[in-house]
């Protein structure tokens, strides 16, 4: 399957079974947002930017900055990929419902259904 940002790049879908953490190392843009049940002050509700960088994230909002940890970890009946994200004021895992990548690796888009109902699409560049 296949999705187009604008007319010249494809993104294509990527087998969360097998992909890697640095699939998702880099900086992440908020590009759409459902809050549900959450918080919607919280850091993650608030976040406009994502920076994943091995074993460190920071999360960024219009007016504050929080810093924590990530992993990539899989559940342990159908190996699916969920980020475990430890921020001071917030714990919670998400799960990895869907990743796209441009050919070259340079595009992504990435959605994350968190514990809370709320779901997020990162994108990339920002």
């Amino acid at each position: 399957m296949t999705f187009s940002t604008s007319a010249s790049t494809l993104l294509f879908d990527i087998n969360l079974l097998e992909m890697s953490d640095d699939y998702l190392t880099g900086e992440w843009c908020v590009a759409d947002r459902v809050l549900n049940r959450n918080d919607p002050n919280s850091p993650l509700a608030t976040a406009t930017r994502f920076s994943l960088q091995p074993g460190t994230l920071r999360v960024q909002a219009s007016d504050a900055e929080n810093a924590g940890k990530w992993s990539m970890e899989r559940d342990s009946l159908l190996n699916r990929p969920y980020l475990e994200l430890q921020l001071m004021q917030e714990q919670t895992r998400a799960l990895i419902t869907r990743l796209r990548r441009s050919t070259d690796g340079l595009q992504s888009q990435l959605i994350l259904y968190f514990q809370s109902g709320m779901e997020i699409q990162l994108a990339r560049p920002c």
